[in-house]
């Protein structure tokens, strides 16, 4: 009997400390928002005015980007150069009536600094092929290109030739060329939970000339715009290429063909960066 009544005691004993190491411990709710986590500690105790310490909140933000399989980025900018690989025949072209007399290379020198290529791409969108690490990239947009001569040169709107060495001084000379422009590229992207990945994208684009001109100014006739298509294509294809590097990113393009039909040899190709969310 005395065995039995030491026993119950026993384990009356140990469960009222079990009892009492419980109550010291704190306790937790834990609420989950979406991407918020809500952590409410009831603090034990009392403060320094004798008042039992109030609830602890913490309120947390779960940083984490779950990759769609189809994604959308509206408004894109590049901001870049224009420059062209010159391969034109000078000799043949004079003889044949396409340019004015003494033409050469030196005539279509640009200034590098204000020879600018800016796009619109009123869309970019994504479609996942292989776990969102290999996709393809396709959108639309505008393909704005400004070639800023350094010399006196003149685009003739009727006749041959196509260009002359002009003999009125241009504080401004330039040739604009739009075009609409369709990408489509296969993206390689390393990173595929990050908003802003590390890979890069490689394809062709298809433009279509919708707008050509150049502007001139001089203190003769000052500003004055000529509309014409100066004998350049109408379809302009290029290779283009696309580099990510976290938020920053980098683009390219060079044309497979001339952007004139006749007279002049002239690859246009684009650098910049892509300003985009």
């Amino acid at each position: 009997m005395k065995r039995t009544i030491i026993l119950l005691a026993g384990i009356c004993f140990a469960l009222s400390g079990m009892a009492q190491t419980d109550s010291t411990k704190k306790e937790s709710d834990t609420i989950r928002v979406g991407n918020i986590l809500i952590i409410k500690n009831k603090r034990d105790g009392k403060n320094h005015d004798g008042k039992d310490n109030d609830d602890e909140v913490n309120v947390q933000r779960r940083r984490s980007h779950k990759p769609s399989n189809v994604s959308t980025n509206w408004g894109i900018v590049d901001l870049g150069i224009s420059q062209f690989n010159d391969k034109t025949n000078y000799t043949q072209s004079i003889a044949q009536g396409y340019l004015g007399a003494g033409a050469n290379e030196d005539w279509f020198d640009l200034r590098n600094g204000k020879s600018i290529n800016v796009n619109i791409w009123f869309f970019m969108q994504r479609l996942s092929m292989i776990k969102n690490i290999v996709n393809l990239k396709y959108g639309l947009g505008l393909e704005l290109n400004n070639y800023r001569y350094s010399e006196n040169i003149k685009y003739q709107k009727n006749g041959m030739p196509l260009v002359i060495m002009d003999n009125v001084n241009y504080s401004k000379n330039k040739l604009a060329t739009d075009y609409l422009t369709v990408p489509m590229m296969l993206n390689f992207n390393f990173t595929p939970n990050r908003q802003h990945g590390f890979g890069f994208s490689v394809g062709a684009s298809a433009g279509y000339l919708y707008s050509s001109r150049q502007k001139t100014i001089s203190t003769d006739f000052g500003k004055k715009k000529d509309k014409e298509d100066f004998e350049l294509r109408k379809w302009k294809l290029s290779y283009i290429a696309e580099l990510a590097l976290g938020p920053v990113k980098l683009y390219g393009s060079y044309a497979t063909k001339s952007m004139f039909e006749k007279g002049l040899d002239h690859t246009p190709y684009n650098v910049g960066i892509r300003l985009s969310n």
